[in-house]
């Protein structure tokens, strides 16, 4: 048997072979609370699942999925099967089918500490214990036995006897009797989005109505649960104004109603993802309901992630791929729907900046790297499948989708979106079923678009080329293409060209002309700006309707260094500064320069969202990018700048807030630390100042960092903070410290055992990973290398994930570290595919922070 991993082609074989008809899923979850059995032995609960299925060929042979410490019994068309000869561990070994089968599976299932299952959760704060799934893309199998593909789905119905004084959410509208809770049939979903969530959660419910053209009404029950301990913070009222603006713009415009009942969202402890599109029970990581003050960056990223899961419900769960390759058919779908309803329903009208500076600047990473793909990917198996829910998958699928609705139009995109949802309702489809769409509605050559954007990897670099005549009048503008010589695809860009100047001579930077072109190979003339006024600015992409790096010319680029502040536009200004980021990143600029256009510039920074992006860019340059022997210095102009925006800030602003966070994340000097300490005493203030429980958790960081806040002042906070969220706070402090032996306690604690939850693990590496601390982390570049592969072939692939790249010595940045990397890939080619795909994202990241410090160095002379 070939373990947990599944093949494409192994779907195939049983997709051709199998046609799902039902599953009845039976789960006892009494044996969450109480005493474990034996410390050693998984806590277990019973799993009984009936699947009805018919097989095309009488007689064949295939396999079930379910990965479980141990099955009681197997019944195949009212035959015994035995366990110990049919269950390997991971799969059921079936024989002989009949045109029609009934399989019977009466299993022990092993609770999750790792996200991935049915993860338990005690919570330290009162003791309470809660459960809740997550399988994506392959982990409903640790909860019943099932067919583990997206491509076989079925009607669901469950069935859940839970702990006196619970209460239990499925997919599907339920309700208690006779001790059980039952749950509806669901309509025909797959296995990854079924869900169950359990315990005593705090639960808020709402109503949403529509009427639609015809007369018909739609009500949908609405839901909103948390954690009791969080249930102060939960501001319900909000979460249910975003679903109701979402589903309107949904149902205004896919012209297909919300098909799965009621809509449930559970926020959840210890969860690995963003959320999770489960229809009719959304799944969400606690984190966003808010403990402390937060700025509307924070407001707007949730309404974002409530309306992706909720374009999901269509993109995804109506219509779900045959296979992972077509992963983007959902989730780049998504990511573009999440802002264009943002845009379009809520108070969050600016989030297409947030998207072109923060979401972007994923997709630009992702597709640099040496594991870039295209964003119909190749997916061989569900390893494969666990990685590419990356910046391409995601960010640069919405990026290009964007593109294809400045290319066929916003009104022939939806109403391809609409053939496509009535054509495919509850079956599965592949690229061509959503072109053919497209093309009936656009009348363009989709197959021409999808080769160059969906089905080659890469980011394309535009550049202006200005000629300008003897009176200072544009002769000729022209748009450069390039592509790196390993992806050489040189594609069709739909863009909007600015070109700027300052108002007066001395006013601000405004935008005087504009013109749309197709941009088509390496050289694009716009003609309609000829004659134009010589500008100041030439922005290429303008609008933010294409992916791709914005590159200037010289007389743009001083420009921006002298006046990059005076750009009015909010979306404009963030596509320079993701342009300026791009260039450092590349090399092309030398990190002290991007540090110092942060100091002169984010100041002026009206968005809060792209503020908190620059913060986080130039501690970046500085811990990356910037020459090694300047370090302090750039650090010690980083902390004396954001000091001073922090006092210059309107008391009690969100713009206060940030650049508080900011000073926080940079101090590391005598005075700097003693006005940390000052502010969390109170024997220090700042105007309008509120340092609520998770600034005081933030300022606490860097002072343990720097030896200036030991055991006893963090277990001292924590009895302040006596709950999950203060729990993973100091255990992030704790591994912070600057010392060998705390480091070699957390490096244990991580790596060599698996006593700790996914959210404690993700906490123990964070603090572990100190860039003040590069010679006391030096000893762990050997240790990284020669462990790695142990800890992928041992623990899940969630916690192999997070400690292959967490615990890469990327702060050990030389020469020697690239090389013991390089000399591990040589060592290793027969590791396993995506093992050494994480291994050499790290080498590549490192390359070119390499690279940048050398670009630093030659700038210092």
């Amino acid at each position: 048997m070939p373990g947990e991993n599944l093949s494409r082609d192994e779907a195939q074989e049983r997709a051709a072979l199998l046609s799902v008809d039902s599953y009845e899923v039976s789960l006892d979850l009494r044996s969450a609370v109480g005493e474990a059995e034996a410390e050693g032995v998984p806590r277990t609960f019973r799993s009984v699942t009936t699947i009805r299925f018919r097989c095309a060929e009488p007689g064949a042979a295939t396999f079930a999925d379910l990965i479980a410490p141990s099955v009681t019994s197997v019944s195949l068309n009212g035959k015994d099967l035995d366990p110990g000869e049919v269950f390997d561990g991971s799969r059921i070994q079936l024989e002989e089918l009949a045109a029609e089968n009934e399989l019977v599976v009466d299993a022990q299932c092993a609770y999750s500490r790792t996200g991935e299952g049915m993860h338990r959760f005690v919570d330290p704060e009162d003791g309470e214990v809660y459960l809740y799934t997550q399988y994506e893309p392959a982990d409903s199998r640790r909860v019943f036995a099932n067919f583990e593909q997206p491509d076989l789905k079925a009607p669901f119905r469950f069935e859940v006897r839970a702990p006196e004084g619970w209460t239990v959410w499925s997919n599907g509208s339920g309700g208690l009797a006779d001790g059980v809770w039952k749950f509806a049939e669901t309509k025909p979903i797959s296995t990854y989005i079924t869900a169950v969530v359990a315990g005593p959660y705090h639960y808020v419910t709402d109503r949403y109505t529509r009427t639609f053209d015809d007369g018909t009404t739609l009500e949908i029950p609405l839901g909103a649960m948390c954690r009791k301990g969080l249930a102060p913070y939960f501001d319900a009222d909000d979460v249910f104004l975003v679903t109701k603006q979402g589903l309107d713009f949904f149902h205004d415009h896919f012209d297909y109603p919300y098909p799965f009942g009621k809509y449930d969202q559970a926020f959840v402890p210890e969860y690995n993802l963003g959320a999770m599109e489960n229809p009719g029970l959304v799944t969400f990581r606690e984190e966003y309901i808010f403990r402390g003050k937060v700025t509307q960056a924070s407001y707007e990223g949730r309404a974002n992630v409530i309306l992706h899961e909720m374009a999901h419900m269509w993109f995804g769960d109506l219509v779900t791929m045959v296979w992972w390759d077509d992963l983007w058919l959902k989730e780049s779908f998504a990511d573009f729907m999440g802002t264009f309803a943002n845009v379009g329903a809520t108070r969050f009208t600016d989030a297409w900046i947030t998207f072109a500076n923060r979401r972007k600047a994923w997709a630009y990473r992702a597709d640099q790297l040496p594991s870039t793909h295209p964003i119909t990917a190749d997916i061989r198996d569900l390893q494969d499948a666990k990685l590419n829910f990356d910046g391409i998958t995601y960010a640069k699928g919405a990026s290009v989708l964007k593109q294809l609705v400045a290319y066929v139009g916003q009104d022939a995109f939806l109403d391809g979106a609409r053939r496509y949802f009535k054509r495919h309702a509850y079956g599965n489809t592949r690229l061509g079923d959503l072109l053919t769409a497209l093309e009936e509605t656009s009348g363009r050559d989709m197959a021409g678009w999808a080769r160059s954007w969906l089905q080659t990897a890469g980011v394309n670099s535009l550049t202006p080329q200005v000629i300008l005549d003897s009176e200072g009048r544009v002769t000729e503008l022209a748009i450069l293409q390039e592509a790196p010589e390993s992806h050489p695809e040189l594609r069709p860009h739909r863009v909007a060209v600015g070109l700027y100047r300052r108002e007066d001579g001395d006013g601000p930077l405004v935008r005087y002309a504009r013109a749309e072109v197709d941009v088509d190979g390496p050289r694009t003339v716009v003609g309609e700006l000829a004659g134009a006024e010589a500008p100041e600015l030439v922005l290429v992409n303008d609008e933010d309707l294409t992916y791709c790096k914005i590159r200037f010319d010289e007389g743009s680029l001083a420009t921006l260094r002298d006046g990059l502040g005076e750009i009015t536009d909010p979306l404009a200004r963030a596509l320079c500064w993701s342009a300026l980021w791009n260039l450092t990143r590349d090399a092309l600029m030398p990190a002290r320069d991007f540090i110092d256009l942060v100091l002169r510039f984010a100041g002026r920074e009206s968005d809060i969202g792209v503020l908190q992006m620059l913060h986080a860019w130039a501690n970046s340059a500085l811990t990356h990018y910037a020459a090694p022997d300047w370090r302090t210095e750039g650090g010690r102009l980083l902390t004396e700048g954001a000091l001073k925006e922090l006092r210059l800030a309107e008391p009690g602003s969100q713009h206060q807030l940030t650049w508080a966070r900011f000073f926080a994340s940079v101090a590391s000097g005598e005075a700097d630390l003693q006005l940390l300490q000052g502010l969390l005493e109170g024997t220090a203030k700042i105007d309008g100042l509120d340092v609520d429980q998770e600034l005081r958790w933030a300022f606490l960081e860097p002072l343990a960092a720097h030896g200036a806040a030991d055991e006893s002042v963090l277990a001292a906070e924590l009895a302040r903070d006596d709950t999950a969220s203060g729990k993973r706070h100091q255990v992030r402090c704790l591994a912070a410290r600057p010392s060998a032996a705390v480091k070699a306690q957390a490096w244990a604690a991580v790596v060599e055992s698996d006593s700790l939850s996914n959210a404690l693990v993700e906490a123990t590496i964070a603090g572990f990973m100190q860039p003040s601390q590069r010679a006391t982390l030096a000893p762990y570049a050997a240790k990284y290398f020669a462990s790695i592969e142990r800890v992928w072939a041992e623990r899940s692939i969630q916690i192999g994930m997070d400690v292959v790249k967490g615990l890469f010595p990327a702060l050990r940045d030389s020469q020697d570290t690239l090389d013991a990397t390089d000399a591990w890939l040589a060592a290793h080619e027969d590791a396993a595919p995506a093992l050494r795909r994480l291994v050499l994202e790290a080498r590549d990241d490192l390359a070119r922070t390499l690279r940048g410090q050398a670009c630093d160095i030659a700038a210092a002379g």
